[in-house]
């Protein structure tokens, strides 16, 4: 193997010798065929070596035929022995790889189109250059892509990546099947490791593998226009005939996978189908992953990764109520007593973050400050909580002096803004409480409206109390009993 490996670098060293271009430029004359001959040789035999018995069905399609080789599953490295198979193309690596010794060497040869997963600009320029290799007309060779972005455990089928569907050409399916008894070459972010792959792989007699070329997909003009819906179709037929699957889940779902177990929550919690969400929802994989910082804090004192009432009332620092039990159910949408990672962003996407806006929020201030002053204090902070929740005894002062930054025992607008804005599970809390008031007004207004029209058919009576002794509420500043002022400023509330 090492030998095998020293030859096939020497090789790729030869070819690239003095090449003027680096990658931008495309291998020609001998240099091209040198590659396409030897590497090709001593990668077939390198895999023989290796104990892989290699079984190929269908035919490979020419550059004029189809430019592109879309290939699925992708589960390891060892997917390589594709290469091998279809002429040793151009493939999209990750620019890492080309920094490895040796590898690194002979990847270059072979003039990958580098994408660096973390940096959005690099897989703009990625999609730009293989659109452009794809439609050069037999310039460049053609293109080996594993669509998936990431190794799976080849259970199903995950989202395309849209770069080699965008040129709008026609693309020839790769099916690879490895049908052992002992699964030795999926390298996941929860299976075996790099060197453990390879110990248990050369321990194996010899390691099957099928694989098989379906026919060249030639697209309509109404998939060269929609490079989603061309992915689509092409990952739906190979799902058929692997007879798997498909899901909507992304490599992007993977780093969430990873950032969870750093967390301390189960690896699956970070399974949210991003890329489905991010579009309907649009949203950046950064902001998700600042939100799974704060879920993971919430849920930390659950078992199995997600939050329950208990968690949620604690995290909010508020007693479990009827307001909060309608809140937690509109996190909770499949009903089964508890939120998920993927029901949190969801539903802070649609009903927490909607709700926190600098409107809401100047009137939720508002509403706090009874006396109009530009401040509110924790009598009239205890005053709305109360009453929103309906617990006169409630104490709110650890909520209060969370919010107090500066700890001057008086809320500023801008602390209260700073708050809602880190906090956006309150406003949706508050809108919600603003609607049951409307609504407990509506009813009162219908009674009032009831009333009215039974006095039109009723003789007139004298009222047993005036008018201006009776008390009455401002309808902007609802307060448990125990915060009711006194008679003298009944004029005022009847002008708020």
């Amino acid at each position: 193997m090492v030998i095998l490996l020293l030859l096939s670098w020497l090789s790729a060293s030869v070819a690239t010798f003095r090449h003027t271009g680096g990658a931008s430029v495309p291998l020609k004359g001998w240099r091209r065929s040198m590659i396409q001959a030897t590497l090709s040789c001593l990668t077939r035999t390198l895999f023989f070596v290796m104990g892989f018995r290699v079984k190929v069905k269908g035919k490979v399609a020419s550059l004029q035929e189809a430019p592109v080789f879309v290939a699925a599953p992708h589960s390891s490295f060892f997917d390589a022995i594709v290469s091998a198979l279809t002429g040793m193309p151009s493939i999209v690596s990750r620019a890492e790889n080309l920094s490895t010794p040796v590898f690194g060497t002979i990847l270059s040869s072979l003039q990958p189109v580098a994408v660096s997963r973390q940096d959005p600009d690099s897989r703009k320029s990625t999609v730009t250059e293989i659109t452009s290799r794809a439609l050069s007309r037999g310039q460049w060779p053609q293109i080996l892509i594993f669509p998936e972005g990431t190794c799976t455990n080849r259970s199903c089928l995950i989202t395309f990546k849209q770069g080699a569907f965008i040129p709008g050409v026609p693309v020839q399916p790769v099916l690879l099947r490895y049908p052992n008894k002992l699964d030795t070459v999926t390298w996941t972010w929860q299976g075996y490791s790099l060197k453990e792959l390879c110990i248990m792989t050369l321990c194996q007699l010899f390691t099957r593998v099928e694989v098989e070329f379906l026919p060249v997909y030639v697209p309509t003009e109404e998939e060269r226009n929609d490079p989603i819906l061309f992915a689509n179709r092409v990952r739906q037929t190979m799902a058929t005939a692997l007879k798997v699957p498909v899901t909507d889940h992304t490599f992007e779902d993977c780093r969430l996978m990873i950032s969870a177990g750093q967390l301390t929550l189960p690896m699956e919690a970070g399974l949210v189908e991003f890329t489905k969400i991010s579009k309907k929802l649009n949203l950046k994989w950064n902001h998700v992953r600042e939100q799974l910082d704060t879920f993971a804090a919430i849920a930390s004192a659950s078992k199995g990764g997600q939050i329950g009432i208990e968690e949620f009332a604690e995290y909010l620092k508020l007693p479990i109520s009827d307001v909060l039990r309608e809140l937690f159910l509109l996190f909770d949408r499949n009903g089964d007593g508890t939120i998920d990672f993927r029901e949190y962003v969801i539903g802070l996407s649609i009903l927490c973050n909607p709700a926190n806006t600098e409107e809401t929020i100047h009137m939720a201030f508002k509403l706090f400050d009874q006396d109009d002053d530009g401040t509110i204090t924790e009598k009239e902070f205890a005053c709305i909580i109360q009453s929103a929740l309906g617990l006169p005894d409630l104490d709110v002062s650890n909520l209060f002096k969370e919010i107090d930054a500066d700890e001057t025992g008086k809320l500023s607008y801008d602390e209260f803004k700073n708050f809602a804005l880190e906090h956006p599970e309150y406003a949706k809390l508050f809108t919600t409480y603003l609607e049951l008031q409307r609504h407990q007004l509506g009813i009162s207004e219908e009674d009032d409206n009831i009333q009215s029209s039974e006095a039109k058919h009723t003789p007139i009576r004298k009222p047993a109390v005036l008018v201006s002794e009776t008390r009455s509420t401002a309808r902007n500043k609802v307060c448990p009993a125990d915060c009711e002022e006194d008679n003298s400023s009944t004029s005022d509330k009847k002008d708020d």
